[in-house]
């Protein structure tokens, strides 16, 4: 990837995994010229003090994401599907809540 016309590099967002194997978490965003610039300046802002097992970098420019003005149409398919929420199933006996 070449320089932004703005002379800043591509902008990457970072997601780090907390010790313990905790699921990845959104830490923040750095610019790179590359993914392995990211994936260093992402270890030096955020997993400094051990914050961090696992680090990933993604182009911001590669992430699809939904809108706020779409949790009409694009949410509710999910809703017209009862079944698929929990108060249909019984939970087997033995099973700890």
């Amino acid at each position: 990837m070449a320089a932004r016309p703005d002379n800043q590099w591509p902008l990457w967002e970072v997601f780090v995994q907390p010790p313990g194997g905790a699921p990845f978490e959104h830490a923040g965003s750095v610019h790179a010229v590359d993914a392995e610039s990211a994936l260093q300046n992402a270890r030096d802002a955020y997993a400094r003090r051990g914050e961090a097992v696992s680090i990933w970098v993604v182009p911001s420019a590669a992430i699809t994401a939904s809108t706020p003005e779409d949790v009409g149409p694009f949410f509710d398919p999910g809703n017209d599907k009862p079944y698929r929420h929990p108060q249909f199933y019984s939970v087997p006996r033995g099973v700890r809540m």
